[in-house]
Formats: structure tokens, C-alpha cells, sequence
């Protein structure tokens, strides 16, 4: 971990930045990392609060797991101070609902910026939240004992951090569904086949192996990354003819950049 001083400390998130790479952490591994509104809040003050040199963000849990999903306080009738419970927001307008749950995604989404490659360094359990945020990042790197599993649906919820979409696109619908609905464990293994891991390392060495691949991934030019990002991004939303126009389009903004010729 970069020594660097945080340049946010709040709810359970630090965020550190060292050159291009930001490195955000989960920081209550006394409750294996478990997520609440606040910690929610946090997490979208992190993306604000990246300066525009960052290339990469890591996005890790202190201790035993990345993160073992929502705080049980959110399933007491009380809640959690200062918050609205569950019991609160059911009663609340059709507007209120979805403005609120829509808050709680703003901490996931900014993970998938184009301008950025997010990598979730995953070790222990990564459990609903906790699996959705691995999910929100572009790559993962899982440690060999990594448990990975979506609960919501064995609780009378639908995943709702944004978990869904990449999680058919990893691994497709069928195994999707099966993930879901039975809550089971997906392990490193499985995980690495299936597509979830990019890579599976020992525990020891999740760290640097999400060192290493911020490293990689910052030898590529920035706009070059940037553009093939969002290529890949669109790419199942558009038709072949689509792709291969915007595949045109974006290779010709590269070739002007090059030739000094871009606005």
C-alpha cells in the first residue's frame, strides 16, 4: 500500500493515490468490510475525488474478505442511525424509492468511467454488495480463496448495485440465474474458468498481482486505452456494422492524435 496520505478517510473508505494509480480500500475488517448507505456515500465521494491523473483505481478490502455484502443493521427494524430503513423507504413515493436505490448504485457506477480501468483485488468472501462491487470494476484479480456469492434473491431482493449486467455478460445468462437464484459460492476456480477472474493468485500475493496489472495496463497510451474501452463497452449494445463504424471512427480520432492533427 502506498504511504501516501488519504485523500479521503470516511465511513470505511480510504483513498490513496500514487501517480496514476488510486488504490480505494474498504477499511472495517473487524466487520469483514460489511457495507452500509454511508459507506455507499463514500465510495461515490471517491470517484469525485479522483484527480484527473489517475489512470487505474484498485479497489481492495483490509483483512480476511473483500467484503461480506450489506451490514445485518440494515435487516433491524431500526436500521441504521440517521438512515432511512428499509421498512421507512418501502413507504416512501415511487419517486423516493428509486431516487434513493439510485444513490446507492452512484457509488458502483463511477468504477465503469471510460477514462479510467478499475481492477477489484478480491480475497476472503465477496457476498451481494460485496460481489456487485468486484462486479462494478473492469478486471478482477481473485486470491485462491476467494468465495464469491449473491445472496439478495434467498432474502426476498434482487441484486440492485448494478451487479446484474456484467454478471450475464461474464458469464452469460443461464449460469447468471443459477448464481443468483440458488445464492451458492462460486470459487477462485470456477471464477477464473467461467470468466469472473481475470487471474487467480495465492492470498499472499493478490497485492502485487493487482500491482502488476495497474503497471501493464499503464504502459498502454492513455487515449488509446481510453478509446478502446469504450469500443469493448458498446460492443454488445451495437450490431456488427455498428461496431466496425465506430472501430473506424475511433482509429480515425487516434490517427490525427498522432499526427499532431486532433482538436
Amino acid at each position: 500500500m502506498t504511504s501516501l496520505a488519504p485523500v479521503l478517510d470516511k465511513d470505511g473508505v480510504r483513498l490513496t493515490v500514487e501517480d496514476a494509480v488510486a488504490t480505494v480500500t474498504l477499511a472495517l475488517p473487524a466487520k469483514r468490510n460489511a457495507q452500509s448507505p454511508a459507506l455507499w456515500r463514500a465510495l461515490t465521494e471517491a470517484g469525485r475525488s479522483l484527480p484527473g491523473s489517475v489512470r487505474v483505481v484498485v479497489v481492495r478490502g483490509e483483512g480476511q474478505s473483500f467484503s461480506a455484502g450489506l451490514d445485518r443493521q440494515a435487516f433491524t427494524p431500526e436500521g441504521f442511525d440517521g438512515e432511512p430503513s428499509f421498512t421507512d423507504l418501502a413507504r416512501g413515493s415511487d419517486a423516493d424509492l428509486d431516487a434513493a436505490i439510485a444513490g446507492y448504485q452512484d457509488g458502483f457506477v463511477w468504477l465503469r468511467r471510460s477514462d479510467i480501468v478499475s481492477i477489484a483485488a478480491v480475497q476472503g468472501h465477496a457476498i451481494g454488495a460485496g460481489f456487485q462491487l468486484a462486479l462494478a470494476c473492469d478486471l478482477r484479480v481473485v486470491a485462491s480463496d476467494a468465495q464469491f456469492a449473491m445472496r439478495e434473491t434467498s432474502l426476498g431482493l434482487v441484486p440492485d448495485l448494478t451487479g446484474t449486467h456484467p454478471l450475464v455478460g461474464l458469464v452469460g445468462y443461464a449460469r447468471a440465474l443459477e448464481i443468483c437464484a440458488t445464492g451458492r459460492f462460486v470459487h477462485a476456480e470456477e471464477a477464473e474458468r467461467t470468466g469472473l477472474a481475470n487471474l487467480v493468485v495465492p492470498p499472499g500475493e493478490l497485492d502485487a498481482a493487482a500491482k502488476d496489472l495497474a503497471a501493464a495496463l499503464l504502459a498502454a497510451p492513455r487515449d488509446a486505452l481510453i478509446e478502446t474501452k469504450a469500443l469493448l463497452q458498446g460492443a454488445s449494445d451495437r450490431s456488427f456494422e455498428a461496431q466496425r463504424t465506430a472501430e473506424r471512427a475511433a482509429q480515425a480520432r487516434r490517427l490525427r492524435d498522432l499526427a499532431g492533427l486532433g482538436d
